[in-house]
């Protein structure tokens, strides 16, 4: 008898191969047959007419603070999600002086905007080397299994202090220390190291986080520590300013180590052609011996504009900054006055730049929801713009009125990076590249005004079934792209494709019920902190290491996830491959 066998589903093993009908039985926690199943199981779920298919393996998250008090981790255990790595784009909390905690958790909550208070009051700080945070996370049970990358910013600041707050160049020494302390966090179970070289990563002051200006002497000689170790992902999150000196230490490190380096690729709005030239780049590393891949959404980058964001078009308004710190309750009384919405409509807003700029940029700002569906890829006349020409009135009436749709928590949505031309033709391209990886939904970070850690779901949802604008994505493609592909970049070879031996992570998905819902705010974090959240309706079942961790929607209450120490070998059976 079989401890849990999954019946007559349609599988999508996660290699490519096309999908067929078959039984998954499942022991001691990994894939046992793939087939026709005669015996049975202690437990059965029934899946016809369902999909099965691997877990989801999220390698772009930013749970490294909730981790500590959450054994959930959602929003991404709602979307079948059971593997998630943290620790990118060069922030986190190890290694950690005892006096710079309040640091980082302001770096954290300037970065990716995670309510400073909830994580001041959830961490309990039971860490100070890279080392000990790992054996923290590995005290505790939770729902999926979690992987963590040393970050370039707390191991600087932890060597430098001040010096390496302030970006001040590294000495010889000072780098080797930065590589001594990543070749331990390695050797401890870092799966790799994570920087940020991009300006947009700003402290609460408006300074770059430490590591932007890093040298190319400090990158590879922190770099060889993760040779040194082994394994280990170099991920960064670049400006590409000059992409061929960036190129030119990531094919250096990349040859040298024979390990793998990933940046974030999107379409930038002011050159919506450098992805192609960012790609270009990556195939001729990759012919010459770099293992350089890029990491894609599958959607924009954009926000989620409410009156409970963090921001909206009428933030800085006077008119609204005399009622910003009333309960949402009260607020929202004072918002339905006509009087106060013809103040504030009416109202000049200062010039200013950047994010300032961008909350009025109306023809940039669509209807989140059309029609009772969510839609991310909307077309330019559908902008608020373009709707208030024809309606014969200003941008900020439409969208005051649209803020104030259902009861007061209707959203805007504001693409912000991948969406130049108003579609999705480019995203296709970079899913159909082969240096490409599925990736970027930061889940757990951007609380106040993106929630993308629905990144697996719409990707079957939109990708798979729903597009109409243009090329749709094939089922059994979508499935390998987040699960083998991205196991395999960080070394997670015994999880990502349905086959025996391998990891028992499952989704069994009813595919045409598949459904994401709109965000909502909630304030379910540690000191009353707020995110977006949203959830997922049509996983009939997802599992972790053969424990059947939610039905229906609704958690079972088993807590089988783990924390992943390094790489993990594959089966014998797969070897191979």
């Amino acid at each position: 008898m079989h401890d849990l066998v999954i019946r007559g589903g349609l599988v999508v093993d996660g290699t490519g191969a096309a999908a067929r009908k078959a039984d998954v039985a499942v022991d001691n926690g990994v894939i046992s047959q793939v087939g026709t199943i005669l015996a049975k199981g202690r437990r059965e779920i029934d899946a016809t007419g369902l999909l099965v298919t691997p877990g989801w393996v999220d390698i772009h998250t930013h749970y490294d603070g909730q981790v500590t008090w959450d054994a959930y981790l959602s929003p991404s255990c709602w979307h079948g999600v059971t593997t998630v790595v943290m620790g990118n784009c060069g922030v986190g909390f190890a290694p950690a002086r005892p006096d710079r905690h309040e640091w980082l958790i302001g770096i954290m909550e300037a970065v990716e905007d995670i309510p400073g208070s909830a994580l001041a009051e959830g961490m309990k700080w039971d860490w100070e080397t890279f080392p000990e945070y790992l054996d923290s996370l590995d005290r505790k049970p939770r729902v999926l299994d979690v992987a963590a990358q040393a970050p370039h910013s707390a191991i600087r600041a932890y060597v430098m202090d001040e010096r390496g707050a302030k970006n001040e160049a590294a000495t010889p020494d000072d780098i080797a220390e930065m590589a001594r302390i990543t070749r331990e966090a390695v050797q401890a179970g870092a799966l790799g190291f994570s920087t940020s070289r991009t300006a947009l990563h700003r402290t609460k002051d408006g300074e770059v986080i430490p590591g932007t200006f890093a040298g190319a002497d400090e990158m590879i000689g922190i770099g060889r520590a993760l040779g040194e170790a082994g394994h280990g992902v170099f991920e960064l999150a670049s400006d590409m300013t000059i992409p061929e000196d960036e190129f030119a230490w990531m094919a250096a490190f990349a040859k040298e180590t024979k390990l793998p380096v990933t940046f974030s690729l999107l379409q930038s709005p002011f050159q919506p052609n450098k992805w192609r030239d960012m790609l270009a780049l990556t195939a001729q590393a990759q012919a010459n011996g770099a293992n350089i891949t890029a990491g894609i959404a599958c959607r924009p980058t954009g926000m989620v504009l409410g009156w409970q964001s963090t921001v909206h078009p009428f933030i800085r308004k006077t008119a609204y900054r005399a009622i910003a710190d009333l309960p949402f309750a009260q607020r929202l009384e004072r918002l339905k006055d006509p009087a106060v919405r013809a103040s504030m409509v009416s109202e000049v807003t200062p010039q200013a730049a950047a994010m300032g700029a961008l909350l009025q940029d109306f023809n940039n700002m669509f209807r989140l929801e059309r029609d009772g569906q969510l839609e991310y890829e909307p077309r330019v006349e559908d902008s608020v713009a373009a709707e208030a020409t024809r309606r014969g009135l200003t941008p900020e009436e439409v969208v005051y009125d649209m803020l104030m749709e259902n009861g007061g928590l209707g959203y805007i949505y504001l693409p912000l990076l991948n969406y130049a031309e108003h579609n999705f033709d480019h995203i296709v391209e970079m899913m159909n590249d082969p240096n490409t990886v599925l990736s970027l939904s930061d889940g757990g970070a951007h609380c106040g005004v993106i929630c993308d850690a629905s990144f697996p779901t719409y990707m079957l949802t939109y990708w798979v079934r729903d597009r109409s604008r243009g090329e749709r994505m094939p089922l059994e493609k979508v499935v390998s792209m987040q699960t083998r592909e991205t196991a395999r970049l960080y070394g997670l070879n015994d999880r990502g494709v349905i086959a025996p031996g391998m990891k028992a992570d499952l989704n069994v998905i009813d595919f045409d019920a598949l459904s994401i819902r709109a965000p909502e705010m909630v304030f379910d974090l540690p000191a009353d902190g707020r995110r977006l959240i949203q959830k997922a309706d049509g996983y009939r079942a997802t599992v972790v290491s053969g424990v059947v961790t939610f039905e229906n929607g609704e958690a079972t209450g088993d807590l089988p996830g783990k924390l992943i120490r390094g790489p993990q070998a594959a089966p014998v059976l797969l070897a191979a491959e």
